[in-house]
């Protein structure tokens, strides 16, 4: 009996220190749990590249095993806090079967990771080649050459748009005006206003 009693005067003694070990424990815990996660040190949080590349380039087959897309620079970097790639004289090919193929060249530009869009500045310049499709002895489908300062570009729907001064020449004539959307899979051009234009008549032999 007097053991059991020295037992329990024990812990009433020990009671307060226990209570306060258990709310220091309990508090220290749910402070990590609010806490922010500790920053990363890889610098996978900062906008630093992790890879350099040199003549960089990229090729993207298609089904029938031909290239259809075909990405190349002089300088490449990537940076893996948004997965994109900085080019350095960019230079990105379009090519589907019975489609005329497309080119694009800038001073700069930068791509998405899933490479599905991506955006080109500085002397930008975009070369559709003769449509093999169009009729013989037409200028219809003839080549097309845009030129502006900006270029966003889409590349599975093969369609580039920008919002600044651009001028669009093709075997018909010279074209400028301010905003474009272009669409090489169903070969149409909307240039938005004010649009200005120079065009050659085609003479005719009776």
């Amino acid at each position: 009996m007097d053991r059991t009693r020295n037992l329990l005067d024990r812990l009433v003694a020990w009671s307060p220190v226990l209570l306060l070990g258990g709310l220091a424990a309990l508090t220290y815990w749910l402070d990590t749990q609010v806490q922010p996660a500790p920053a990363h040190r890889d610098g996978s949080t900062r906008h630093d590249p992790d890879l350099f590349l040199t003549d960089f380039r990229a090729i993207t087959f298609g089904d029938d095993g031909k290239p259809s897309e075909v990405l190349a620079a002089a300088k490449a970097e990537h940076f893996p806090d948004n997965d994109t790639a900085e080019l350095t004289d960019p230079k990105l090919a379009l090519t589907q079967p019975g489609k005329p193929p497309m080119t694009i060249t800038a001073d700069r530009g930068v791509v998405a990771g899933d490479r599905r869009h991506g955006d080109f500045a500085g002397h930008v310049r975009v070369v559709r080649e003769a449509d093999p499709a169009a009729a013989p002895g037409t200028d219809a489908g003839g080549p097309i050459t845009l030129t502006t300062s900006t270029l966003h570009v889409l590349t599975q729907d093969e369609r580039v748009t920008t919002d600044q001064p651009v001028t669009v020449e093709e075997p018909r004539g010279i074209i400028h005006g301010r905003g474009l959307v272009f669409d090489n899979k169903t070969k149409h051009v909307r240039i938005e206003a004010p649009v200005q234009g120079t065009f050659q008549s085609r003479s005719t032999s009776e």
